[in-house]
């Protein structure tokens, strides 16, 4: 995995050289070349609730035992806090504010101009105003700001680069620093060279609407003797170079920053070996289909595969996909889920993973639009944010790889989709569609298929007294309503959940009693009670000659299928109750 990540942080030209990190800056202080004060501008889009500024793609920065070398108090270099920067706000820190100018100072033998930095914000007056303007503009102490000279960034010039590096070699030499964990060299764990291991590991950053920290977690630490071995301190229990480190932090804080989505308290990222346009990809599919893309996306799919097939795109049939699930607890970085394998595999999973899900749309109106990997997950719980993150990470594996449908995932969605039938609510497309779906993965090498809706001149596989059962109880609810209209609390709302796990206890009673149903609709609409008792018979006769006395889980899954698409079905055939006896 982490070699994975450094070669994409290689190819994305990330930077990766210790010492420096891509930073973003909210705010930017302006002055002259000569010193003298402008002003605060906001950058990045000022519109958003959020902003984060603007995005530096080279910043200079310390790790945390650099930071804590020499026993000194420090901050970072050209961008920090606009309370170490400013001395603004509560959080004010004099000896950090003291330590940023010394280095502005201290790089001025490279760059002359952050001298003229320097000078403007010791000068007291220059200070004050630019307080006044933070508060005035509502600035946060801890949003990042950054100096622009002459409206140049400066923290893009290389001008300083070679200081930097000299700077922290001196932080390297002294006793805290920290630099190395063992006496010796070690092979790296990632480039296989003799190397001088890191004693810690940068910080991962991104995570913490996955519950990880403002500062950063810990992929790679050992910190606790538990997790040491044979003697070693510290990293050294995973030997890695300082480039190396870095370069796979470079390119996880990328992947978080730019291409991952929340998805149920776990953040999923992936990427290809050559890259591929957005529209061309399938996970993307997975995870989120919308607007003109929601109806497609099956569609989109398919037409990516016989490109493939047909030889058109061999640039597709060649690559390979990435996909990774993290999340964070206390701290440290927890990998949920990983997975590599050939786009072509990819297509062909996703293209399954859309066409077990079809299902038709609870009025009978054609089928329900493929539902977005949330939705599933969602159908499963009573708020998305009650998803274990585990189940979101193995239902995402389960659309990427076409791997079976965990028994977990049913359980959950049949509990919910009784619930609904059992209060009146609409049934959830997403939890009927999950429901299908691990039918059909769990018989595909029987030859049994499901279709999407109801079809009871072919034979779908659904033969199953179960899933009779079900379509005996929409038909029988369907039938106390054309006779009495809305009663409130009807058979199914009564009867559904005895009859879906005990239905030769109930059956008897129901069918007993539709006959007083049909009674009451034969005069006025013989018709309609003459097509009510035949639909009956057929499917007491598709039953069989006994109901079953008992329905293991997934039986009732099959009931509620069973129920669903033959309430569609009603739905889909009777505008009205003023069908005629033909």
């Amino acid at each position: 995995m982490l070699h994975q990540i450094v070669d994409y942080a290689s190819t994305h030209d990330l930077a990766a050289e210790p010492g420096f990190s891509p930073k973003d800056a909210r705010w930017a202080i302006l002055c002259t070349a000569r010193g003298d004060y402008l002003g605060v501008v906001e950058l990045g889009d000022t519109s958003l609730k959020r902003n984060p500024g603007t995005h530096f793609r080279k910043a200079p920065d310390l790790s945390q035992p650099e930071m804590k070398a020499g026993g000194v108090t420090k901050s970072h270099f050209l961008i920090d806090t606009t309370a170490v920067v400013a001395s603004y706000g509560k959080e004010a820190n004099p000896e950090k504010h003291e330590y940023f100018l010394r280095l502005l100072e201290e790089a001025s033998s490279a760059m002359p101009v952050l001298g003229a930095a320097a000078k403007m914000l010791r000068n007291e007056e220059n200070a004050k105003r630019l307080r006044g303007d933070l508060e005035k503009q509502k600035a946060k102490a801890t949003d990042k700001v950054t100096v622009q000279i002459d409206g140049t960034f400066v923290v893009e010039s290389e001008a300083w680069h070679e200081w930097w590096r000299e700077f922290r070699r001196g932080l390297q030499k002294t006793k805290e620093g920290g630099r190395k964990a063992t006496g010796g060299k070690m092979i790296c764990f990632l480039t296989g060279e003799a190397v001088d291991p890191v004693a810690t590991h940068p910080k991962i950053t991104g995570l913490t609407s996955v519950g990880g920290l403002a500062m950063g977690d810990v992929l790679v630490g050992f910190k606790q003797d538990s997790f040491r071995s044979y003697g070693l301190e510290q990293s050294a229990n995973a030997a890695m170079s300082e480039l190396a480190a870095k370069s796979y932090q470079a390119g996880l804080n990328d992947l978080i920053a730019n291409h991952s989505v929340l998805l149920a308290g776990t953040l999923v990222t992936h990427w290809f070996r050559s890259r591929i346009a957005k529209e061309e990809d399938p996970l993307d599919l997975i995870l989120g289909p919308n607007d003109a893309e929601e109806l497609n996306a099956q569609m989109r799919a398919r037409k990516l595969l016989e490109s493939i097939r047909n030889g058109e795109r061999p640039d597709l049939a060649n690559n390979t996909y990435f996909a990774l699930t993290i999340s964070s607890n206390s701290g440290r970085v927890v990998v949920r889920d990983w997975m590599e394998g050939s786009f072509v595999d990819l297509a062909n999973n996703v293209d399954a993973w859309f066409s077990d899900l079809d299902i038709i749309r609870r009025d009978g109106a054609g089928r329900a639009k493929p539902p977005k990997l949330a939705a599933v997950l969602a159908a499963l719980v009573r708020e998305l944010k009650d998803v274990p993150a585990p189940i979101a990470a193995k239902l995402y594996r389960v659309a990427a790889r076409g791997e079976p449908i965990p028994f977990e995932a049913l359980a959950q969605a049949l509990a919910r989709a009784r619930i609904d039938i059992l209060q009146g609510e609409q049934p959830n497309h997403a939890r009927m569609a999950l429901m299908k779906a691990y039918h059909i993965r769990k018989r595909r090498q029987e030859g049994a298929v499901m279709d999407e809706q109801l079809k009871p001149e072919r034979n779908s596989g659904l033969e199953h007294p179960a899933y009779q059962c079900g379509r005996l109880m929409a038909v029988l609810g369907k039938l106390q309503t054309s006779a009495l209209g809305d009663v409130g609390a009807g058979v199914v709302q009564r009867y559904y959940a005895s009859a879906s796990t005990t239905p030769a206890l109930v059956f008897g009673r129901l069918v007993r009693g539709a006959q007083f149903h049909l009674n009451k609709i034969a005069g006025d609409r013989r018709g309609l009670a003459v097509w009510y008792e035949r639909q009956i018979g057929e499917i007491c006769q598709q039953i069989g000659k006994s109901m079953p006395p008992t329905l293991s889980l997934e039986d009732q899954s099959l009931f509620a299928l069973g129920y669903y698409q033959e309430l569609a079905a009603l739905w889909a055939g009777k505008e009205d109750d003023t069908k005629e006896d033909k």
